[in-house]
């Protein structure tokens, strides 16, 4: 590491310190701090998941089970025992400086709601999607019941095609609007994922109507905002259903396929792709 502005030895100006342990902000930082808590969890007999290295799980000899999510520095816990996940905050909280939250209610922008009377659990980003729409003005715009009708039909053709609505058109937050619907798309909105994809195919050079599909799927998220992932209300399988357009995008002539993938009732996997 270079020596610190102030803490420079005269005469020894060239030389560097050598750490004694990773500093946070430095770039090995988050995989010091990974291979840190890593090696701690398979200590304590927990695996990583192989579809998410942040997953951890541990099956014990009684049938139950406790998984463990970490997101940089955030921990939700998940599992059927109580005392058997008290123990594990214990045993976390020596290793690790920790704060425990309690029951989880709110993680990435996502509120979950547990009704344990008729075993249902609810995934929203209600506030999320309120504070978008007031980002782009459009918390009091008329709402729509569809994310993406029918007749709208997109290709890059329709991108400016002079200087002045070049100009018009820089003056839009298009690729803002676009990254807020993504994160919205990816974690509870599987019914925007198929008009977030169409529009984000123009993020290089968007038009006038390109703009008028991105106000309607705000729209659309106005009527919707409280649309929510439940899960707890159907049968403990895994469903999928899957469907193809032929050759819909205009540009390429190349066809969308997408799937859905539902557990108990609720949406745990999804994508739609040109």
């Amino acid at each position: 590491m270079e020596q610190p502005e102030g803490f420079k030895v005269k005469g020894k100006e060239d030389l560097v310190c050598r750490l004694k342990k990773s500093l946070y902000g430095l770039k090995q930082a988050p995989r010091q701090w990974y291979k840190k808590f890593d090696s701690f969890m398979i200590e304590h007999r927990y695996r990583r998941t192989t579809s998410d290295h942040c997953v951890f799980v541990k099956r014990f000899d009684d049938g139950e089970f406790i998984i463990l999510l970490l997101y940089i520095n955030d921990m939700l816990i998940v599992g059927q025992n109580s005392d058997k996940i008290s123990k594990l905050k214990k045993e976390l909280s020596n290793s690790f400086a920790m704060k425990d939250l309690g029951p989880a209610k709110r993680i990435f922008g996502m509120s979950i709601s547990l009704d344990r009377k008729n075993q249902r659990l609810r995934l929203s980003q209600e506030n999320y999607i309120e504070k978008v729409l007031k980002w782009f003005n459009m918390d009091k715009a008329k709402p729509v019941s569809t994310p993406f009708p029918s007749h709208f039909k997109h290709s890059s053709k329709q991108g400016p095609t002079c200087e002045k609505e070049k100009e018009n058109m820089a003056m839009v937050p298009y690729s803002s609007a676009v990254g807020s619907l993504m994160y919205a798309m990816i974690c509870t909105r599987p019914d925007i994922v198929h008009a977030v994809g169409v529009v984000s195919r123009f993020l290089s050079k968007p038009g006038r109507e390109h703009w008028n599909a991105m106000n309607w799927i705000l729209r659309y998220l106005r009527c919707t905002s409280k649309t929510s992932l439940c899960f707890g209300g159907g049968k403990p399988a895994l469903i999928g259903y899957t469907d193809a357009d032929m050759a819909g995008d205009l540009d390429s002539r190349k066809s969308t396929s997408g799937y859905l993938i539902t557990f108990s009732g609720g949406a745990v996997s999804w994508q739609s792709k040109l």
